[in-house]
């Protein structure tokens, strides 16, 4: 992508993406966490996934289904207008907020946060504090899916992109056991038709346990 692209460029076309998405099935990366989960043993309450970026519920749809609590967070009111009027929405379980990622902010004890495609757009100055905000809001054995973009990714020319290398997402993944780091690495197109070099990082990785040091 050439660096001296207009500024407009580098901003998201929500409306068109949303409408390119509509009808895709979830996330592999939620999918995998969740089979972590099923494989353990069952709580007598439902368990309580963030939805970070939400969208027009693609992953939100499946927790849903399979009985989670879900808080579905998004910037994007028109997320929010597709989330809700999706007719296989089950809407018991489900809370939701509009946030932007500079000033996000998340209850305590979350089994589940996923964050499928939206990290990235959080502004690189914010990026060490909204994962902080991510990591502190996990209970100990709760999980992290979703995926962070490379250093070798088209869209790093954009300076309200964040973009990591491995050894950086190595990095950010010290507090959690990684159960799965999948590297991928290709030109492409985006889901809009849009050329693009894809490096991504798909992410599952479980929070450790807290450490008690000796007395």
């Amino acid at each position: 992508m050439n660096p001296s692209a207009s500024s407009h460029a580098s901003e998201p076309h929500w409306a068109t993406y949303y409408q390119a998405v509509e009808g895709r099935p979830p996330r592999e990366t939620l999918l995998t966490a969740l089979a972590k989960f099923d494989a353990e043993p069952l709580l007598d309450a439902p368990r309580w996934a963030v939805d970070l970026g939400c969208g027009d519920g693609r992953d939100t749809v499946e927790l849903l289904r399979r009985g989670w609590r879900v808080l579905a967070i998004d910037g994007e009111q028109q997320a929010f207008d597709r989330l809700l009027d999706r007719p296989d929405l089950q809407r018991d379980l489900l809370q939701t907020q509009q946030m932007r990622f500079e000033t996000l902010t998340l209850p305590p004890s979350i089994d589940l946060i996923n964050a499928s495609f939206c990290l990235p757009f959080c502004p690189p100055v914010d990026f060490l504090k909204l994962w902080q905000t991510l990591t502190t809001s996990l209970n100990s054995g709760g999980r992290f899916c979703g995926q962070l973009f490379g250093d070798r990714d088209s869209w790093v020319v954009y300076p309200n992109r964040t973009h990591h290398t491995r050894q950086q997402v190595e990095d950010l993944l010290q507090p959690f056991e990684v159960e799965w780091l999948d590297e991928e690495e290709h030109p492409g197109v985006t889901a809009i038709g849009e050329e693009k070099y894809w490096h991504i990082f798909h992410i599952v990785a479980r929070k450790r346990g807290e450490q008690i040091s000796a007395s």
